[in-house]
């Protein structure tokens, strides 16, 4: 259920983690808040730390993603005496954020907007839209997650491809006798505000997920309870 540009938790864990060295966050806070990309060398001096130790952590802050780099002369000089391209650093179009417990109010977002998309092309009711919608995202994902298991999986692999897909997004499913629960709502709070277009829309996406990866032998049926998500998977008997 990834999002372009969402990473798993572990990796946006470590990104937030480079942030907390204070000269990291110094770096970070200049580079960002200059018009151009930026060189080691005027960060550096802006921070007030030796050049050598500028490259080391920008270079930190590049590796996790948090800074893109570009190669360019400094400004002013060009031609054949004017010396290598200098590396030069600006912010990252990628976005992080963490939430914990997971909250992935990033795929409501998504499922939000094209249901309103729809119902203004279309004529569509917005919630029949959203319910569209879901569907199709789940679809989706239970098709990314059948490319996994092969051509022809069995009900074992299916089951673990999905809740590989449920732990991604942050549900935290937890197996026990013939049905998986799941512990966590990714949309907490819009459910706790509109539960019934969340929680139906939740419904309709994970039923796309197990519908679309395979046996698996699991459905997902609606079924709140405090505390955890609202949906769990039955297993078929």
């Amino acid at each position: 259920m990834n999002q372009a540009g969402q990473d798993d938790l572990d990796t946006r864990l470590g990104r937030i983690a480079a942030l907390g060295d204070p000269i990291r966050r110094a770096l970070y806070r200049f580079v960002v808040a200059q018009p151009e990309p930026v060189g080691r060398t005027q960060a550096a001096d802006a921070v007030g730390i030796a050049h050598h130790s500028a490259k080391f952590h920008l270079d930190k802050l590049e590796s996790e993603g948090l800074l893109d780099i570009e190669y360019a002369r400094q400004p002013g000089r060009s031609g054949p005496g004017a010396g290598r391209p200098a590396k030069r650093y600006r912010r990252s179009a990628r976005e992080v954020a963490v939430s914990l417990p997971e909250r992935r109010y990033d795929i409501t977002g998504h499922v939000m907007a094209e249901a309103i998309t729809t119902a203004t092309d279309s004529g569509v009711p917005v919630a029949e839209a959203v319910q569209q919608s879901a569907a199709a995202m789940g679809r989706a994902v239970g098709e990314r997650a059948r490319g996994r298991v092969g051509s022809r999986p069995g009900r074992g692999a299916c089951i673990r491809a999905v809740t590989a897909e449920l732990v991604e997004c942050g549900y935290e499913p937890r197996t026990g006798g013939d049905r998986i629960v799941l512990a966590n709502c990714p949309f907490h709070t819009l459910a706790a505000q509109y539960p019934s277009l969340v929680c139906r829309m939740n419904l309709k996406l994970l039923e796309g997920l197990v519908q679309a990866c395979g046996p698996s032998g699991l459905q997902a049926k609606l079924n709140p309870e405090p505390g955890r998500c609202c949906v769990t998977l039955n297993r078929d008997r």
